[in-house]
């Protein structure tokens, strides 16, 4: 049983780190970030070939958010791959994502953005996998414009890229 002066203490840490993170938040607002600095998170030959994998697969690389927009938007199938540097994408979503655009039956559009790189691209796309939770890698199929299957980094981190795959096709067997 946790006592009185535990609690207190418990209490005190809580509301402090309350307090340093509100503090940490309005202080990096406030500070201008400078032009030369770039928004993305990574430098882009590093991301080259991971965007590589994907776009000599078929796929496309969407930018920005219009053309997330025209991606989704209106009639047809849409298959979208949130892409990312991590090793569960290297691993298992992008090697997935391959093995199911392969399938006889798939999607009109194969397209894909790359998260912390162009970020209203991202941003945009997760827009549209609403209600779910900001993850990536992840992957989506879109049909006339409204989300009918999603995968989530947590269904991708730990299974066989097979797996995965075989998702996305029986996905694509039912909507495409």
């Amino acid at each position: 049983m946790i006592g009185l002066r535990q609690q207190s203490v418990n209490l005190f840490e809580a509301y402090f780190s309350r307090i340093i993170f509100a503090i940490f938040v309005v202080a990096k607002s406030a500070i201008a970030k400078p032009k030369f600095i770039s928004s993305k998170m990574y430098p882009e030959y590093l991301v080259e070939p991971m965007r590589a994998e994907l776009t000599n697969a078929g796929f496309e690389e969407l930018k920005s958010a219009d053309e997330v927009d025209q991606a989704i938007k209106g009639e047809g199938t849409v298959f979208v791959v949130v892409n990312s540097v991590c090793g569960c994408a290297a691993a298992n979503a992008r090697p997935a994502a391959k093995l199911a655009a392969s399938n006889a039956k798939h999607p009109q559009k194969l397209v894909t953005v790359f998260a912390g790189m162009e970020k209203e691209a991202v941003d945009r796309a997760r827009a549209y996998m609403m209600p779910f939770p900001p993850s990536s890698p992840a992957m989506a199929l879109f049909k006339d414009g409204k989300l009918v299957h999603m995968i989530e980094r947590h269904q991708i981190e730990g299974r066989p890229a097979q797996m995965i795959a075989d998702s996305l096709i029986g996905a694509f067997e039912q909507y495409c």
